[in-house]
């Protein structure tokens, strides 16, 4: 097992990179992720985890899987370098970026599509429910956040390693649904019918956008169907990831 020591050495700036900036993040092509869960999810997927590191005080778990893996012992003061939350586990996995191919897309068939949702949070917790409610993909949208910001990671809980995450531009995607016989459903105030009103779908593209402004009108105006879920309380609006998370298992039911 190789040990790091120095805040300075080559690797752990590339890590720290990988954690602060996105930038880094898009022209690596790699993430960091923290934790005991989303490590153990992460090394289920094969060539996706390039370094398994973990503090000096710490052991791997023993039904690990560590085979053909650089490990990477590190300090204390090593580790600091790379914590995102308050409580650190000290165990992180630099990992590559998922890549996925045209020949795969064409077979999804329940996709989600999101339009400048900004808050990584939110980002994180689609991609979960998306994952749970068996979607075949996530697509994010120009304005969106980094679906490899570290709090997206930790927030989709390990989802990132079983459902595709792809960035793109949603008109181009909505008018490839379309011309497969895929059903777009937009999300909006305008023309709109409640939500129970359609579905469930075999085959579904859900279209949810920006927390202040929706969906925009060049992307909604596209859907062939636009939603809205009714407020029963005094509440002005639902978090987007809740109304994603309550149209995906109206509109996907098994």
């Amino acid at each position: 097992m190789k040990r790091i020591e120095s805040t300075q050495n080559a690797l752990v700036k590339h890590w720290k990179k990988l954690v602060t900036s996105k930038k880094d993040r898009d022209k690596s092509e790699e993430f960091i992720v923290e934790g005991f869960h989303l490590v153990e999810e992460a090394l289920k997927v094969e060539g996706t985890v390039l370094h398994l590191i973990i503090r000096e005080d710490l052991e791997l778990p023993a039904g690990w899987n560590t085979n053909n893996l650089q490990l990477i012992q590190v300090t204390k003061a090593v580790a600091k370098e790379l914590i995102e939350t308050e409580q650190s586990q000290g165990i992180f996995a630099h990992c590559r970026q998922p890549e996925h191919t045209d020949d795969e897309a064409a077979s999804w068939k329940k996709l989600l599509f999101i339009d400048a949702v900004q808050d990584p949070g939110n980002i994180g917790t689609m991609i979960r429910t998306a994952d749970a409610a068996g979607m075949d993909a996530v697509i994010l949208g120009k304005g969106s956040a980094d679906p490899y910001n570290p709090k997206t990671v930790r927030s989709a809980q390990g989802s990132h390693f079983h459902i595709p995450v792809v960035k793109g531009e949603l008109g181009d995607w909505i008018d490839r649904a379309k011309s497969a016989g895929i059903k777009v459903i937009g999300t909006g105030l305008q023309n709109a019918v409640d939500h129970y009103d359609v579905g469930p779908l075999n085959e579904f593209a859900l279209l949810v956008g920006n927390e202040g402004s929706g969906v925009a009108d060049e992307y909604l105006s596209k859907a062939e169907t636009t939603v809205k879920i009714p407020l029963y309380g005094k509440a002005e609006s639902l978090n987007v990831a809740i109304a994603a998370g309550i149209l995906l298992y109206t509109y996907g039911k098994q």
